[in-house]
């Protein structure tokens, strides 16, 4: 279980004026499948980044699975159980996507294995088993084989920034369906950021961020019927007609 309390972010802009992305955030999330939405600019990457250990809230507390976690960075964290996969995947110059699987993995698995966590992403293993994970990638390519990394390290939560994001010949059902079988095969939380209709539509919860507060906060039946009709235009919500 992840709790935040009275969680704050601010930053000091170009003007040296104080801004506040982050006000007051408590929630707690239990096991299962939640979704956080809202316009864009509202908080929601800096609040996966906070969960996540990337930086630090300059006010609150993260209590994950009982322990105060606020202090502990990203590795910390992910030897804890949090996996986080970027909205821009990371490239790992002179690593094989076996090797990557591997070390996400946290030991030794056989080609097999490797290839099976490739194919749960619409990955044709054979094809990208012994390549470097560098530029030669695309982003597309590069969101599924972090996605595959996470699925191999089987945390207890597994964060997505915007999965959807560079997946352009990959159904959306097809990366639905890899969430489904994650929460399936090990249990825990995925916290999901996502502006995708059909992601939300499969979400357990849904946390609606608005000018860095939680304006809403429940299930898909509760939030998605006026949240969709009164969204507002810099929200970007898709509704990719991809199947």
């Amino acid at each position: 279980m992840l709790e935040l309390k009275n969680i704050g972010y601010k930053v000091v802009d170009e003007k040296n004026q104080e801004k506040e992305i982050l006000k007051n955030i408590n929630l707690t999330i239990d096991d299962g499948f939640v979704a956080i939405t809202g316009p864009n600019g509202s908080g929601k990457s800096t609040l996966a980044k906070i969960i996540a250990g990337i930086i630090k809230p300059t006010s609150g507390s993260i209590i994950f699975d009982g322990m105060d976690i606020t202090d502990l960075s990203i590795t910390d964290r992910a030897k804890n159980g949090i996996s986080f996969a970027f909205q821009q995947p990371v490239k790992f110059k002179g690593i094989t996507v076996k090797k990557l699987i591997t070390l996400a993995a946290g030991k030794e698995i056989s080609t097999t294995e490797a290839c099976n966590y490739l194919s749960e992403v619409g990955l044709c293993a054979r094809d990208y088993i012994n390549r470097e994970v560098n530029a030669s990638l695309s982003g597309g390519e590069l969101k599924r084989i972090e996605i595959a990394m996470i699925i191999a390290r089987g945390t207890k939560l597994s964060i997505f920034d915007e999965p959807e994001a560079g997946i352009d010949l990959w159904s959306f059902k097809s990366l639905i369906r890899v969430f489904e079988n994650l929460h399936e095969k090990c249990g825990g939380s995925i916290l999901i950021i996502s502006h995708q209709e059909r992601i939300l539509n499969t979400a357990d919860k849904i946390i609606v961020l608005t000018g860095g507060e939680i304006s809403a906060y429940g299930t898909k039946d509760e939030i998605l019927p006026d949240y969709m009709k009164g969204a507002p235009s810099n929200c970007e919500v898709l509704t990719s007609k991809c199947d």
